[in-house]
């Protein structure tokens, strides 16, 4: 499987457990908690697979921003968190500044 499909599924993985993490109230509703438990040793599995292939600095940067990017959508849209003005600029500076760390790796 191509490297970037493997960094997308374990972004959507990681993604999913983390949405579980809240749904897992503490830890103390079990599915959820299995979900988390599971969703983030499969999601590091991924990743480390990914890493056969995509230098760490890059794919790390890639896999937490776009995952925190995305919570941090979902929260806003689904789940009624705050969508203020310096939110949705922090998200914008996220993706700009994982394009910038993409072609700066490319560009050496």
């Amino acid at each position: 499987m191509p490297a970037g499909l493997l960094l997308a599924l374990a972004i959507a993985v990681e993604v999913a457990a983390t949405l579980a993490l809240r749904a897992s109230d503490g830890f103390t509703r079990v599915a959820p908690s299995v979900a988390v438990v599971v969703g983030y040793a499969t999601a590091f599995f991924l990743l480390g697979l990914v890493l056969r292939s995509i230098p760490v600095s890059v794919a790390y940067a890639v896999w937490s921003a776009v995952g925190t990017a995305m919570v941090a959508l979902i929260g806003m849209t689904l789940l009624d968190e705050p969508a203020g003005a310096i939110r949705i600029a922090s998200l914008v500076l996220i993706i700009v500044g994982v394009v910038a760390l993409n072609l700066a790796g490319s560009a050496e």
